[in-house]
């Protein structure tokens, strides 16, 4: 499976990257179970042959754990790609437990040495603040990113989930490059405010969980189980009810795909990808077959009968069940 990946660029920061990126937190973190270490650096190169130039972690997955895989996968190709990573979570020096947010500009300039360290670079393409931190004005955070910045250390400032009104505070200290959010058929509440300011602004959109955490790609059923320590548990929009309620989502995504010639995961990347050009949706998998399904999605083109199509059925279902538990919902700025 030959295909050019394409290449989109984040907003007006003319960084450009693969139109599909990696997502790597489920290979460390978040699923309950960590893949082997030599596999995932062997499929993390396999995505760079396959033309991904664009990856995703953070310092809160594992935590630590994740970075270094990334490093450890990307060093030989580092000039060839696009790293991203988050600060704005404190640890127990002990036990490395989360301890919450905080994006203290010290912290910040402080935690970003580790970050280089683990990921055996010395600049960070795309730095984002992983959560807003309500106890620090985000121009003070922004500053910081901006210091990082002229000092060689960080190419690019992002934002995660973060609120138009804070949005556009950072950016007039410093220019953010893209926003990360959720975002798929399946979430779409950035269409109503997120969006058109990303717009007007010119940033750009880095979509997670753009295959509703595994949901939209037709292979969880209503008997699915998680195993215990996958965070999937504590999705109430995943709960057995909600998936049986949520399953005309599927349905619409498998019809598009049986006319396409494509698979229900390539039919929801590719209707993100068709939305904005400035749209980079980042699925994580660690299967390589799934890694190369993903990335056909890129040569999947929805004509805009096929868009108007999947609009009209879609604006007839209502999503049962919120994206988040309450205390990862507390984290989201709007």
């Amino acid at each position: 499976m030959e295909t050019k990946m394409q290449k989109r660029k984040l907003g007006n920061s003319n960084l450009e990257v693969s139109a599909l990126g990696l997502g790597c937190m489920g290979m460390s973190f978040g699923y309950g179970t960590v893949a082997d270490e030599k596999e995932m650096i062997s499929m993390i190169r396999e995505a760079v042959n396959l033309g991904v130039t664009f990856f995703d972690t953070a310092e809160v997955y594992g935590p630590y754990t994740n970075e270094e895989l990334v490093g450890k996968a990307l060093s030989p190709v580092r000039d060839k790609v696009v790293i991203a990573t988050k600060f704005g979570f404190r640890f127990d020096p002990n036990t490395n437990a989360t301890l919450g947010l905080t994006s203290r500009p010290e912290h910040i300039k402080t935690v970003v040495e580790g970050s280089l360290k683990r990921l055996k670079t010395d600049y960070i393409d795309l730095y984002y603040q992983h959560r807003v931190d309500p106890n620090v004005p985000i121009e003070d955070v922004a500053g910081a990113v901006k210091d990082l910045i002229q000092e060689g250390k960080v190419k690019h400032f992002g934002l995660s989930e973060a609120g138009v009104k804070n949005i556009r505070l950072a950016h007039a200290v410093q220019p953010v490059t893209a926003l990360q959010s959720e975002y798929s058929l399946w979430w779409r509440e950035p269409e109503t405010e997120i969006i058109p300011t990303l717009e007007e602004l010119g940033i750009g959109l880095v979509a997670y969980s753009p295959l509703g955490k595994g949901f939209l790609t037709g292979k969880m059923r209503k008997e699915t189980t998680f195993g215990s320590a996958d965070f999937r548990n504590t999705v109430p929009r995943l709960s057995p009810e909600n998936r049986q309620a949520n399953q005309g989502f599927v349905d619409l995504l498998e019809q598009m795909a049986k006319s396409k010639n494509a698979t229900p995961a390539q039919i929801a990347l590719a209707w993100l990808l068709a939305q904005k050009p400035w749209i980079v949706p980042i699925p994580g998998t660690t299967k390589l077959h799934r890694l190369q399904e993903n990335l056909g999605a890129a040569s999947v083109v929805l004509s805009s009968d096929e868009l108007a199509e999947i609009e009209t059925a879609a604006a007839k279902m209502k999503v049962a069940g919120d994206r988040y538990s309450e205390g990862s919902a507390k984290m989201i700025d709007r």
